[in-house]
C-alpha cells in the first residue's frame, strides 16, 4: 500500500512542512516519487520515518539522523557502525534519564514541602540560612 505526504503528516503527528525539511535534510532519500512528483510512501518507508521520529524525538541531532539513513541506505555492511551508531545515542538517552530523575526527585521533595503543615515555615527558614550563608561570604 502506498501513502502521500498528508497520510504521513497525520500518522505521525508530524506537518507536511516537517516531512518536506526532512526530505530537504536527505533523511528520505528512500521515498520514490510518482510521475506528478509527488512523493509516495510504503510501508518500508513508514518503518524509517518512525525511527526518524524516535531518533528526534530523544534528541539526536538532524546530521547524526542523516548518517544513520546513509548508512542504511548502504547496505548490510554498514550494521556494525549504524549499530555503535545507535549504542552511542543510547548511553546519552540514559544519561538524560538519569539527570531527569534526579531533577524529578529535587520537585518531589519541594512538593512535599509545599504541601506540608508546616511550609511556611519550613521555607522561611531555609530562606534565612541562605540570606545568613550569603552575608558571611560577602563579609570574605
Amino acid at each position: 500500500m502506498n501513502y502521500s505526504i498528508n497520510d504521513v503528516a497525520v500518522r505521525f503527528k508530524l506537518s507536511v512542512h516537517t516531512i518536506r525539511f526532512y526530505d530537504k535534510k536527505g533523511l528520505l532519500p528512500f521515498v520514490l516519487r510518482n510521475q506528478k512528483g509527488n512523493r509516495v510512501f510504503t510501508e518500508s518507508d513508514l518503518n524509517m520515518i518512525q525511527t526518524i521520529c524516535c531518533l528526534k524525538d530523544t534528541g539526536m541531532p538532524i546530521r547524526d539522523i542523516k548518517k544513520y539513513i546513509d548508512l542504511c541506505m548502504k547496505g548490510t555492511e554498514t550494521i556494525a557502525l549504524r549499530n555503535e551508531l545507535l549504542n552511542k545515542h543510547k548511553k546519552e538517552i540514559l544519561k538524560q534519564i538519569d539527570m531527569l530523575k534526579d531533577n524529578l526527585s529535587l520537585l518531589n521533595l519541594k512538593i512535599e514541602a509545599y504541601e506540608s503543615s508546616n511550609a511556611v515555615e519550613i521555607i522561611t527558614e531555609r530562606l534565612k540560612k541562605a540570606a545568613e550563608e550569603k552575608r558571611i561570604s560577602n563579609l570574605k
